[in-house]
């Protein structure tokens, strides 16, 4: 391919290919330069080239619902080629990455991205993601090969080979993926079904990685209290890729969670624990099994952690091995995912505690 002139019978442009930039399982990719004058198509470009239809046609179709989105990669031409053999390749014409894909480049700088420009690029492909998500439509290859960096350190997402349209909300069948970012539980075929939510937990490793500077490994969730950002962004990571059922459920939903923090888990005010279903949460004073009897012993009903009944919780010390900051244990992170989906959770202080069950006396 390289040095050698193709032609688009769809354009009529001519592009000569000069260099491979990479390959994989779709083909390859070149570096190319336009011929001729065009209005649309840059003069410096990508030439996608595959054997396989299906991949052409999925994303020469995405390529034309996104085209003009400034966070996705432009598809610009698609096109046959018929060989001297009479085999058909298939091009597509890509908008020019110039500092390569995400994992490259993040091999080159060697450093981590500060909070607010990871905030803002990964928020930029969300949007990409979330218009998928509104057609019913998953991406399943949200990997750093295919996030790539424009110019001003701009992130735009591209590869749409495997996107596939949902029927319903139940997700798609899960049997073509990248092991890189792909969540352990439908590598474990635990899960059957791949979901939005599965995307989510992809772009979350992009996050991630982005915050610790290196794409070569997947971000597990011990490693986020080491990040080197706020409890709230690594609060945002551990949603995205700890427990499935606690995921941000789409796109739209973690660009939320990007870009309006959530309010401060303040103490309320209660007068009596009668009747109240209470758990516990950081290091108190004394005993847990003491704070439990004590509870108990003023009508509580007691809860291990959070659930979908637990009204009142009571906030010890912080443990400062919490999974995710001082303010992100895995029970403060559910209460805040709880009261966003509207339920009434009271915040105690262990002060509070004691005066009250001390009160009942």
């Amino acid at each position: 391919m390289p040095d050698r002139i193709i032609a688009s019978p769809e354009t009529r442009l001519q592009y000569r290919v000069e260099r491979l930039l990479g390959e994989g399982g779709f083909g390859q990719v070149y570096l190319a330069t336009r011929l001729g004058r065009s209005p649309v198509v840059p003069e410096v470009v990508c030439v996608k080239v595959s054997a396989r239809i299906d991949g052409w046609l999925r994303e020469a179709y995405f390529g034309q619902l996104l085209d003009g989105h400034p966070r996705a990669i432009r598809v610009y031409d698609a096109f046959p080629l018929v060989r001297a053999d009479g085999n058909v390749l298939y091009c597509l014409t890509l908008e020019y990455a110039r500092h390569g894909d995400l994992s490259a480049y993040l091999s080159r700088g060697g450093k981590g991205w500060s909070e607010a420009g990871a905030r803002r690029e990964i928020a930029g492909i969300l949007e990409v993601l979330g218009k998928l998500h509104r057609g019913q439509a998953l991406h399943r290859d949200l990997t750093p090969l295919n996030v790539f960096v424009c110019d001003g350190r701009r992130l735009k997402l591209g590869d749409f080979g495997i996107v596939r349209q949902q029927s319903d909300q139940r997700g798609i069948t899960a049997h073509t993926m990248n092991v890189l970012t792909a969540p352990s539980d439908i590598l474990a075929r635990a899960t059957p079904r791949w979901q939005a939510r599965d995307d989510v937990y992809q772009v979350g490793q992009l996050l991630g990685m982005l915050i610790k500077g290196d794409a070569q490994t997947r971000m597990r969730p011990h490693e986020i209290r080491r990040l080197t950002c706020s409890d709230h962004l690594k609060e945002i990571v551990y949603r995205c890729i700890g427990e499935r059922r606690k995921r941000y459920e789409n796109a739209h939903e973690m660009i939320a969670a990007l870009t309006h923090p959530p309010p401060t888990l303040k103490v309320g005010v209660l007068r009596t624990l009668k009747g109240v279903h209470l758990a516990f949460t950081g290091i108190l004073s004394k005993r847990r099994s003491e704070a439990i009897r004590a509870a108990r012993r003023a009508g509580a009903i007691i809860h291990s952690g959070p659930s979908a009944k637990t009204s009142v919780v009571v906030r010890g010390r912080p443990n400062p091995l919490q999974a995710a900051g001082r303010e992100a244990g895995l029970k403060l992170m559910e209460i805040k995912r709880l009261r966003e989906k509207g339920q009434r959770i009271t915040l105690l202080n262990e002060q509070q505690f004691w005066r009250l069950v001390t009160a009942r006396r």
